[in-house]
């Protein structure tokens, strides 16, 4: 069946393999750039980054290539307050969000495909690397390059109008097909962390937004050991960057086990103080019906998977994991697999490791 098909082109190797792949499969499809900065050239250094002139330039060059329809559409005032504010809110908030997460949700698979369906498109095509069928999210073949977890926001529905065309293929087999099909950006490098913290450094980008806020950094007894800038400069399991004077007793590491935004105090402590074994999370998505008496959960892009126990409770999910997990911030998605099946996903509210019954 010919799909009319809305390909969201970056500028990126990935996205320009995906639009080809969906217009070589016989659909009729629309490539479109989401200029998402209202300063094109401040969301890129090197391969940092997305979003200049030079990517939409590189999107318009591949969709030529094609031999496909091209446009530029303006998303920056919705990106800035949808994507941008919300990350710094939620700093600011003392928990630690993934912008991936909320532009999949809020941008690509709202905003974009809203106005797609809207134009009479049936779907939208993007470069992501994971599989869907009938509105049901799976892994990427890519171990490395999986991106199911940052799309595990999307609903059914969203996603019965997504279109991934390179769920099952790797990353080294894009490039060479890239090559192939003589698109320039065969090459080019990937974008890497936050894409508008063009230098990477996300603590000067909430400072200038949020103020520096001196406050202190506190050991497990509540003694104070150092001083920071702004308590929104951690995240739960950090340790480099604390700029603690007073060493530990045991001479070991120090990591970030708590922040607290109302009294902006940053709590520290050793690694093993990290563990966690019980999730509280919230804003669930998908996980419709009985939930499984155990599964699977991610708590972070790229990062472990645990074999958990899930319990629905008066609109909250809690999760029992069967292998203590570090680092788990408030903030971040807990997302539940069957095998590479996507289950749902929901918000880290609280983690913690209830003390022994005596």
């Amino acid at each position: 069946m010919t799909l009319r098909v809305l390909a969201a082109m970056s500028g990126g190797v990935d996205s320009a393999v995906a639009a080809a792949r969906a217009a070589e499969a016989g659909h009729d499809v629309t490539g479109v750039h989401m200029a998402l900065s209202a300063n094109p050239q401040s969301y890129r250094t090197g391969a940092r980054g997305c979003c200049t002139v030079e990517d939409s330039r590189d999107a318009r060059r591949a969709a030529d290539v094609i031999g496909i329809p091209f446009y530029i559409w303006d998303m920056a005032e919705r990106f800035s307050s949808d994507v941008v504010d919300d990350f710094v809110a939620e700093y600011a908030a003392g928990r630690t969000p993934n912008p991936c997460l909320r532009c999949n949700e809020k941008i690509k698979f709202a905003a974009l495909l809203d106005r797609a369906l809207a134009l009479g498109f049936d779907a939208v095509c993007t470069g992501h690397y994971a599989q869907v069928s009938d509105g049901v999210l799976s892994r990427g073949v890519d171990e490395g390059k999986d991106q199911s977890y940052v799309l595990a926001v999307c609903s059914r529905e969203q996603l019965r109008h997504a279109m991934f065309p390179l769920g099952d293929t790797t990353k080294a087999e894009i490039r060479a097909e890239a090559a192939r099909r003589d698109l320039l950006v065969a090459d080019k490098p990937d974008s890497h962390d936050i894409c508008f913290i063009a230098d990477g450094d996300t603590r000067g980008f909430l400072a200038a937004r949020l103020g520096a806020a001196k406050g202190p950094i506190v050991d497990e007894s509540g003694t104070v050991v150092g001083e920071h800038e702004g308590a929104f400069g951690f995240t739960v399991g950090q340790r480099k960057g604390l700029r603690i004077g007073t060493p530990a007793p045991d001479g070991k590491p120090r990591y970030v086990l708590d922040i607290s935004p109302v009294t902006n105090t940053v709590r520290v402590g050793p690694r093993e103080a990290l563990d966690v074994t019980e999730i509280v999370a919230d804003r669930i998505i998908g996980l419709e019906g009985e939930l499984p008496e155990r599964c699977a959960v991610q708590l972070r892009a790229h990062g472990e998977v645990y074999p958990c126990e899930p319990l629905r409770e008066d609109g909250e999910l809690r999760l029992r994991l069967l292998a203590p997990a570090q680092g788990v911030a408030p903030g971040q998605a807990a997302v539940l697999y069957a095998g590479d099946r996507v289950l749902g996903s929901a918000t880290i509210v609280s983690a913690s490791r209830p003390a022994p019954v005596s």
